[in-house]
């Protein structure tokens, strides 16, 4: 298939575009690289040093022999959009190109408002120029667990059988958001559904659980090809940070009481999960969603395993709980279903698998990039950053489409 993936310079959307060119897809690439001017606004940056784009595309054909086209591009220019839609006619186009930290959306009334234009108003250019030059394409979409809260009900993939008053009827998941960044989400699941409804789009929400791992096998074929690892208070994980924090020798830091339960998956399993949707596309005019995640953890239970694995190495590592930044409920009751991946024949990957040589030991090789100022939070739901943060990001002009040729 021919496949456009969209925030391709992000840790999620680079490895997924590796792993659909390895697997004989025609990839192209496509990124305004927002996402490392944030880096620069923010003061944070990968553990792991990354190429630029041109740069790895080129080490890609070089390491592989297979060609993936890399464009520069903004969703939020609809006429770009639309003629990058024409110009490829892809078969699927996979959407990473969001804002993704919902620290990052709490920050001031402008970041929040960054976030959502960013993302909402992005979401539905792609969708318009999919309505105009690719209406048969498949629109593969990340959306987040964090659409639907931490509800006292087993959440359901997406939809859910109602009865009242003595009516029966199947309606989306009720969704309680978490932050502005997750409202995004909520936003753009709406939008997409909609659009299929009104259009005979076809679309696949991949609301996606906790991602970690430091890469894939394509992006550990050469050092221009890894992706980025985050481990501070605005992009990072609570597991990198636990993770980041233990190679340094910094006591664990567990927001609040540490009860707070999310799904989780290895990276190896969200490009797989891709290729899964991609080759199995709905019907025109249908919505679905897939929960994309493998286990399910609490922080607690993170900052356990990653302590146990420093213990069994003779290293003692300190848990530290701290006043929580975040408005969210730290015990609560959650099960959240996940089958249809399964079904599909995802064969995940274990955090007791791949917590110790994927992550802990690649901690450890760039241990001494590691900035210890950025693990607390600068950033409080209730009163964002304080002053202590930057400004949100001003879009600088986007260059027009290039050819596929014009890089070769």
């Amino acid at each position: 298939m021919r496949v456009i993936v969209l925030g391709a310079d992000g840790y999620l959307g680079w490895p997924t575009a590796l792993h659909l060119s390895t697997m004989g897809h025609d990839v192209i690439a496509a990124d305004n690289l927002i996402r490392r001017r944030w880096d620069t606004l923010c003061g944070t940056h990968s553990l792991v040093p990354i190429a630029g784009m041109k740069r790895r595309v080129l080490r890609w054909k070089e390491v592989s022999g297979k060609q993936i086209a890399w464009e520069r591009l903004d969703l939020m220019s609809l006429a770009d959009t639309t003629a990058l839609i024409a110009q490829y006619q892809p078969d699927a186009v996979v959407h990473f190109a969001e804002q993704r930290s919902a620290p990052y959306s709490m920050i001031s009334g402008a970041h929040a408002a960054e976030t959502q234009v960013n993302n909402v108003i992005g979401t539905l250019n792609l969708l318009f120029a999919l309505r105009e030059s690719g209406p048969d394409c498949h629109l593969v979409k990340l959306g987040t667990m964090g659409e639907y809260g931490t509800p006292n009900i087993d959440i359901e993939e997406g939809f859910i059988e109602i009865e009242h008053n003595g009516r029966k009827d199947r309606l989306p998941y009720p969704k309680q958001a978490s932050s502005f960044y997750h409202l995004s989400k909520v936003h753009d699941s709406n939008n997409i559904m909609f659009t299929c409804r009104a259009w005979g789009l076809r679309a696949t929400d991949l609301n996606q659980g906790v991602v970690y791992g430091s890469g894939t096998p394509e992006t550990d074929l050469h050092s221009e090809l890894r992706t980025r690892f985050d481990y501070d208070d605005i992009w990072g994980t609570a597991l990198n940070r636990f993770c980041a924090q233990a190679a340094h020798g910094h006591p664990l830091t567990v927001y609040g009481s540490g009860g707070q339960t999310r799904g989780f998956l290895d990276i190896r399993d969200t490009v797989r999960c891709v290729e899964l949707a991609i080759l199995n596309p709905p019907d025109r005019g249908e919505f679905r969603v897939f929960n994309q995640f493998t286990e399910q953890f609490s922080v607690n239970q993170l900052a356990d395993r990653v302590r146990a694995a420093r213990l069994a190495h003779g290293l003692e590592t300190v848990i530290e709980h701290l006043a929580n930044p975040r408005i969210e409920m730290e015990a609560h009751y959650y099960n959240a279903k996940h089958q249809h991946l399964l079904d599909l024949g995802l064969v995940p990957h274990s955090l007791e698998d791949s917590l110790i040589d994927r992550v802990i030991g690649m901690v450890e090789r760039y241990k001494g990039r590691i900035k210890p100022e950025l693990f607390l939070p600068r950033v409080d739901w209730r009163f964002g950053g304080g002053g202590k943060m930057p400004a949100p990001s001003k879009r600088r002009r986007v260059p027009a489409l290039r050819s596929v040729s014009s890089l070769y």
